[in-house]
């Protein structure tokens, strides 16, 4: 058996083996270690393996969907390893013989398919990348529903889609790790791969799905080559392949959607996210739907007007919304069942889930075809939704109305559907009337009232008295064979019992072989209509979703957005959707504000105290941005915006400790990201930029930053910052405007208005906020006294600022920088470094040097 362990572990490589052994899953040596330690169960050790006892551990088959989910969660891929006969037929080769066994999956993060280990709210991504040229392809592929998307980004654009999918797993070629291989061996292979695509999807070009590249095709190469790997036999059902570009959503990159609280907050859960406030879906189906939405953002404005289009719609009929609503909350997940039966791992319950959601389906499509004024987004929804007649009918009339989960005990096909498994019934149900029978004889026969036909899978049918009767039935005479003794009970078989129970067993065999056979029938019909099935399904699921934003909108009072071509950004009386939840939930009330950003006011510079609303301002206006190109209504009285390509957000102080980078660091890296892509089109969020060293290195960086943002990149942004300095940059930047947080001080008490108004701020109030913190009192007055002398030498030297106002704006600062010519560097760039022998090299470095020598 340990050869057979130690040849399947071998195959599994680094996963966990879960081997088989009768009703448990057992793990050996390292495997068993590990899983003892995630699952916090007990490792004990059996037999020894080169003179070592052999750690092991082990859970139950029918529990092992939950040690799975811990497993996966834990960062565990696992195999797998099944019987795969019988162990009778085992024993018919040799009485040593062991049950043949092989690895017939592999359960990864990115894999997974089942209700148990999956979260129905949320999608679960599995990405290939590969690298061809200077462009890398992107392929994921949620196996649970089918979706399959096929892309290419540039360098820069990488980290932003990886972002935007959130996988839960991601497979690249070595070569990305810097290994030298050949692509080729690992799938990753865009000639193999289109060839493989053709083939699955039965075409004889992929022009009809859409234009991929080779970086696309060879992520799709690497993508299918895995799910070989992992799902064996079984491969999961995937939709034909959508093109994504870049160029089709708003790009958001892994820093601002963390900033922003996207689908996470600051605590690492999902409550107190921009989701957790927007999500009023009512299917699993639309809460994933919408997380993709509001991940993506669109950049095609009538795809944009069309959504908000079928919210007003929703919006403005409040009973025919709830009406909506209350038929979707009953539909099952069709996507993730389709799912589940094409991977394998389907059962009659989720061919129930389809006829249940396709009839409802139907209903849904009656309902709403007959309003007289359809947006054009619904018109196009609605024939998905019908069309399945036949498959409900079908499986209405074959499947009972409540299926039971497990395939394996039959009981799903219903009665009158086939005549013959009647029969079979009608035999098993007579055999087992007969063997009731029996046991009433048997007890008047034996004088034994306690005498019970009793049924297990070991013994199957048997007689079964008390120990202290059991002496009347051993003579024999008795008729009665004894079978097992245990402790207070003695088992018997009898002749007319084997009889009637090899009927019984007999025609429950064939019923179950019947029903499987109807099983297999009946999810082909299934698996053939997968693609109108699976389009039911997102119709269905972008209903939920256009009627939940419809809902959150007539709840807070939202507004919907108006788009213009000029990049613009005018809101009334904006507001935080989670501030406010979270404001309401306390009995408080949130302030609106006003942003207007225009040609002539794109920068906005923002002052004023700690506290006072600076970052809830900065980043309410950027998720109004987000939730309006997603397709939504927007907490604000009145929005008009151009579109914005890309969004960014540096607020809040991190660290990244593991890669090396201090919250200093952490903040430059973003804010550099930000200058590189930042465009015209483009909306961006700074707070605080340079507050993370001294003061004169933070204000010059924030200084050219806001120079930067004016000059160069001439994007819509708000620059929050306690570096009043920076205000005197109004009097030379046409289109930076100044705004600041109210605040008062009140009988020596500080409030926050949280008020954004005209003009800089008249102080940052920084010391009261300190006293509000708690800090002790003899301190402050310490603080106060510093602060004197500080400001005493701030009014003798005009302070940290003076002789700014002297400086170059950045644009001609940048040309005088670029006017000097380098002559290190225009050396190097006159050399051929390829064509240079070992002495000529060895020259150019004195000549190098000499060159900077004489600079001196």
């Amino acid at each position: 058996m340990m050869a057979q362990y130690l040849a399947l572990k071998a195959e599994a490589q680094d996963c966990l083996l879960f081997y088989r052994m009768g009703d448990f899953f057992e793990l050996f040596f390292d495997d068993a270690k590990a899983a003892a330690a995630c699952l916090d169960i007990a490792l004990t050790a059996r037999g020894e393996h080169l003179g070592e006892p052999i750690p092991m551990c082990g859970v139950p088959v029918h529990a092992a969907e939950a040690y799975l989910a811990r497993l996966i969660r834990g960062g565990f891929r696992v195999a797998i390893a099944e019987q795969t006969e019988n162990p009778s037929e085992a024993r018919k080769r040799g009485s040593k013989a062991v049950v043949n066994r092989a690895i017939v999956r592999v359960v990864t993060a990115g894999t997974l398919t089942e209700e148990a280990l999956l979260d129905s709210r949320s999608a679960n991504w599995l990405a290939a990348v590969a690298r061809v040229g200077d462009s890398y392809g992107i392929a994921a592929a949620d196996i649970s529903t089918g979706r399959f998307e096929l892309g290419s980004v540039e360098s820069a654009a990488l980290d932003a889609e990886l972002a935007r999918l959130g996988a839960a797993e991601i497979v690249a070629p070595i070569a990305l790790l810097g290994v030298d291989v050949q692509e080729r061996q690992h799938g990753f292979d865009s000639i193999a791969a289109e060839r493989r695509l053709k083939a699955r999807f039965e075409v004889a070009t992929l022009d009809g799905f859409g234009s991929f590249d080779r970086p696309a095709l060879a992520a799709a190469g690497g993508l299918l080559s895995y799910l070989d790997e992992v799902a064996r036999e079984s491969l999961p059902f995937l939709r034909p392949p959508v093109a994504r570009s870049p160029g089709d959503h708003m790009l958001i990159d892994a820093a601002t959607r963390e900033s922003l609280e996207l689908n996470i907050s600051a605590g690492g859960t999902r409550a107190g996210s921009l989701l957790a406030a927007v999500d009023r879906c009512v299917t699993g189906a639309g809460a994933r739907l919408l997380a993709a939405d509001l991940g993506a953002p669109l950049l095609d404005r009538a795809a944009i007007e069309d959504r908000l289009d079928l919210v007003a719609l929703f919006e403005g009929d409040a009973g025919g919304r709830d009406a909506l609503r209350r038929q979707l909350k009953a539909l099952p997940d069709l996507g993730r069942a389709l799912g589940r039966l094409a991977a394998g791992r389907g059962g009659p319950r989720d061919l129930a889930q389809l006829r249940d959601g396709l009839g409802e389906a139907r209903r849904l499509h009656d309902r709403l075809a007959a309003l007289s004024d359809k947006p054009a987004l619904l018109a196009r929804l609605l024939p998905a939704l019908t069309g399945h007649g036949d498959l409900v009918d079908l499986y209405a009339r074959a499947l009972v109305p409540a299926p039971p989960l497990d395939a394996s005990q039959g009981g799903y096909i219903a009665e009158g559907y086939d005549a013959a498994l009647d029969d079979l019934r009608a035999t098993g149900g007579e055999g087992r009337r007969a063997i009731a029978g029996l046991e009433a004889r048997y007890r008047q026969q034996t004088g034994i009232a306690v005498l019970k036909i009793r049924h297990n899978a070991v013994l199957g049918y048997h007689i079964e008295v008390p120990a202290r009767h059991a002496d009347r039935l051993m003579t024999a005479e008795s008729g009665f064979t004894h079978r097992q003794t245990l402790a207070g009970v003695v088992r018997f078989n009898a002749p007319d019992l084997h009889d009637q129970a090899l009927r019984v067993g007999q025609a429950g065999a064939h019923a179950l072989a019947a029903e499987s056979a109807h099983l297999e029938e009946l999810i082909a019909a299934a698996l053939a209509r997968a693609e109108t099935i699976s389009d039911a399904a997102d119709a269905l699921a972008r209903l939920d979703v256009a009627s939940a934003l419809a809902e959150r909108s007539a709840e807070g009072g939202w507004c919907r957005p108006q788009f213009v071509p000029q990049p613009c950004f005018e809101v009334e009386s904006g507001r935080h959707p989670v501030v406010e939840d979270a404001l309401r939930a306390s009995g408080a009330r949130f302030v609106a504000n006003d942003c207007g950003l225009s040609e002539d006011e794109r920068l906005w510079l923002v002052t004023g105290p700690n506290m006072g609303g600076k970052s809830t301002f900065l980043r309410q206006n950027a998720l109004i941005v987000l939730l309006a190109q997603a397709g939504s209504f927007v907490p604000a009285a009145k929005a008009t915006l151009g579109l914005v390509d890309r969004l960014f957000s540096r607020v809040g102080a991190s660290d990244n400790l593991a890669r090396g980078r201090s919250t200093f660091m952490v903040e430059m890296v973003e804010t550099a990201a930000i200058l590189a892509q930042a465009t015209e089109r483009s909306f961006v969020i700074l707070d605080e930029v340079g507050r993370g060293t001294s003061t004169y290195d933070g204000l010059a960086i924030a200084w050219a930053v806001v120079e930067a943002i004016h000059d160069r990149n001439r994007c819509r942004c708000l620059f929050a910052t306690h570096y009043h300095e920076l205000t005197r940059l109004a009097e030379r930047l046409d289109a930076l405007s100044l705004h600041h947080v109210r605040a008062r001080e009140w009988k020596g008490e500080l409030v926050f208005l949280h008020e954004v108004a005209k003009g800089p701020a008249d102080r940052s109030y920084g010391l009261a906020v300190a006293k509000l913190a708690g800090l002790p009192p003899p301190v402050l007055g310490r603080a106060r006294s510093v602060l004197a002398k500080l400001e005493e030498g701030r009014a003798a030297t005009g302070g940290i600022a003076a002789g700014l106002d002297d400086l170059p704006l950045f644009a001609a600062a940048q040309e005088a920088a670029e006017a000097v010519p380098d002559p290190v560097q225009a050396a190097l760039d006159d050399v051929d470094a390829d064509a240079l022998t070992p002495r000529e090299a060895l020259e150019f470095v004195y000549r190098l040097k000499q060159i900077a020598a004489e600079q001196g």
